[in-house]
C-alpha cells in the first residue's frame, strides 16, 4: 500500500501467549439486540478473568460511543463497522488476549469477511439465537418499540434483514438456559483451545 509497510516487532504473538500460558483468539458473538449478546461475553469475560485468563470485550455499543461513533446503520457502514472490529480483534490475538466481540452481525457476508481477517483458526463463532419475540418482549432500551413506530431505520429484526447462520455455528438460546449455563457451555467450548 504505497509507502506504508508492516513493522515487525521485537516481541511476538507466540512470545506474548507464552507468558500468558493461554493462547489467544477470538469469540464472535453475535445475535439480534436484546438476544443477550452483551451480557454473556461480560459474564464470560469476568469468569476467564477470575481463572487468570487475559481477556477483553469489544462490544458493539461501546465502540461506536468511540472507534466507530460517526459509523451509521446502512449496510455499508456495518460492514465497516465489523471489519475495523475485526482489525482491532487482530491486534488483541497479537497482545495474547482472548477478544470477546459482542455484536449483532446480521449477514452472513460480513461474518464470513470477519472470519477471514481474523482467520479460521483464531475465530469461534457463536450466535445467540434468542427469538425476535423475546428480544422484542425484553427491549431493555425501547429500540424495538422506535423501530416498529419508525423513529428508528435500518433496525435489524424489523426493518433491516438477519441472515441465520447454518446448522455447524454454535448456538446458545438464552430462554432455554440460564446465564451460568450459558457461561459454563462456553467456557467448555473454549477449555481446550486455550491451551493448544
Amino acid at each position: 500500500m504505497g509507502d506504508i509497510y508492516h513493522q515487525e516487532l521485537k516481541v511476538t504473538a507466540d512470545q506474548r501467549r507464552e507468558r500468558n500460558t493461554h493462547d489467544s483468539f477470538v469469540i464472535w458473538i453475535y445475535g439480534l439486540s436484546g438476544a443477550g449478546k452483551s451480557t454473556i461475553a461480560s459474564a464470560l469475560d469476568k469468569s476467564l478473568f477470575e481463572d487468570g485468563i487475559s481477556t477483553y470485550v469489544l462490544d458493539g455499543d461501546n465502540v461506536r460511543l468511540g472507534l466507530n461513533k460517526h459509523l451509521g446503520f446502512s449496510p455499508e457502514d456495518r460492514k465497516e463497522n465489523q471489519r475495523r472490529v475485526a482489525e482491532v480483534a487482530n491486534l488483541f490475538i497479537d497482545a495474547g488476549v482472548v477478544c470477546l466481540a459482542a455484536f449483532i452481525s446480521p449477514l452472513q457476508s460480513d461474518r464470513e469477511m470477519v472470519r477471514n481477517i481474523i482467520g479460521s483458526g483464531r475465530f469461534l463463532e457463536v450466535f445467540i439465537e434468542t427469538p425476535l419475540e423475546e428480544c422484542e418482549r425484553r427491549d431493555v432500551k425501547g429500540l424495538y418499540k422506535k423501530a416498529r413506530t419508525g423513529e428508528l431505520n435500518n433496525f435489524t429484526g424489523i426493518s433491516a434483514p438477519f441472515e441465520l447462520p447454518d446448522e455447524s455455528v454454535f448456538r446458545i438460546d438464552t430462554t432455554k438456559q440460564s446465564l451460568d449455563e450459558s457461561v459454563n457451555q462456553l467456557k467448555a467450548l473454549i477449555q481446550d483451545r486455550l491451551h493448544r
